[in-house]
């Protein structure tokens, strides 16, 4: 495809996102969840051959990161997923390691604070017995964009952006605070800048391309400091540090700051592709 058609192709999809909302749009969210609009996701790191705008269909995400508490409901009904017995191919030893026991969560676990030390394994699995799924890459970002009161808050909100970058220069408190607190974005989300990573469906997608620099099929522009020569925002720091994040694990690896929540299409639309 020549780079006009692919011109053309995303003047059609800003044409096709900014049209009324569907139907379903228009419908409440079921409690605990937001209605995330259609948009569109602009990736950090591009090939030249890549579209700059990927279009998200409208979308359900939950307000706020699944709890311990929770979990703890899973993993009761679900077996399989407890500490003692979660296969090691699925889940690392660090799985649930903060937690008292099985079925007990302790003190380094409170009831209402967001789970961690679970594997996207798990986090799959826990969306799966709820009804629902994690939410791709591009809809986690595209939620992300949004600052308190306008559609980009990196971009034109400083109060947001500074609220960001001391999240990511402070550490996490031990144990994590209840979940639910922190000001709600612009589509009214809480806390998915500021209390935990969070787990993505397609996170390994992310950003490498290659196992050596000897590679001769390589992007080299995706290393150390010559990543930002290819990104679309070389200013947005949380950006890269999430794709260097997610780029980093594996679907068993079990982290003390990252959670997950849950995410659902809209009825009477296709689900969004990940790829």
């Amino acid at each position: 495809m020549n780079l006009l058609a692919r011109h053309l192709l995303v003047a059609l999809a800003l044409t096709a996102w900014s049209a009324p909302a569907s139907a379903a749009e228009t419908r409440a969210a079921p409690p605990g969840m937001v209605l995330i609009p259609a948009g569109l996701y602009h990736p950090l790191l591009r090939d030249k051959n890549d579209l700059p705008a990927v279009p998200v269909a409208a979308f359900l995400l939950d307000e706020r990161p699944v709890t311990n508490a929770e979990f703890l409901a899973f993993v009761r009904d679900q077996p399989k997923w407890r500490r003692s017995r979660v296969s090691r191919l699925f889940a690392d030893e660090i799985y649930l390691s903060h937690w008292a026991g099985d079925l007990a969560l302790g003190p380094a676990a409170p009831a209402d604070a967001p789970v961690v030390n679970v594997s996207w394994f798990s986090a799959r699995a826990y969306a799966i017995w709820r009804g629902a799924r994690l939410p791709t890459v591009a809809e986690w970002e595209r939620a992300a964009t949004a600052g308190f009161a306008t559609d980009d808050g990196m971009k034109r909100e400083p109060e947001f952006r500074t609220a960001v970058f001391t999240w990511l220069a402070r550490p996490a408190p031990d144990p994590l605070p209840a979940v639910g607190h922190g000001r709600p974005n612009l589509y009214g989300v809480r806390d998915l800048l500021g209390l935990v990573w969070e787990w993505t469906d397609d996170f390994n997608t992310a950003m490498v391309t290659g196992e050596s620099r000897a590679d001769p099929g390589l992007e080299r522009n995706l290393f150390c400091g010559a990543g930002s020569i290819s990104a679309t925002d070389k200013e947005d720091y949380p950006a890269f540090v999430r794709s260097g994040f997610r780029s980093s694990l594996r679907a068993n690896y079990s982290v003390p700051n990252l959670g997950f929540r849950c995410a659902e299409d809209l009825a009477d639309q296709a689900p969004p592709n990940p790829k």
